[in-house]
């Protein structure tokens, strides 16, 4: 009888740590996209005014406003979105590694749905 019951205990025991175990990864699924979400919030408020300052140290002018506008030349107004463009993904990207470099500090695993790149032969 006390053999059922170490049994038994034994098998509850496991089934508590799996029950926790899909618990605690749900909770870290939600903190990682919360995290990601907010870095991507942080990223496009920055972006615009990165922009700016890049286009200020790379002409010494104000950014156009309306890129439309047919006194705008056409060089200038590709010149802008190139450098916006560019200005956005970067600051995007560090945004989003800086988060997930902290969730690596954090937890000392990848973000969940992240695969490592030793594992896909890279």
């Amino acid at each position: 009888m006390a053999r059922k019951r170490a049994a038994k205990k034994k098998a509850d025991a496991g089934t508590t740590s799996t029950a926790e175990a899909v618990v605690s990864k749900s909770r870290g699924r939600g903190a990682w996209r919360a995290l990601d979400a907010g870095s991507g919030l942080l990223a496009a408020s920055l972006a615009p005014r990165v922009s700016n300052l890049a286009w200020r140290a790379a002409t010494g002018r104000k950014p156009p406003r309306n890129t439309r506008n047919p006194e705008l030349s056409t060089k200038e107004a590709i010149a802008w979105a190139a450098i916006g463009g560019a200005t956005v993904q970067v600051v995007r990207t560090v945004a989003r590694r800086s988060a997930a470099s902290y969730w690596v500090r954090s937890t000392g695993g990848l973000p969940p749905g992240m695969k490592s790149l030793k594992d896909s032969g890279r």
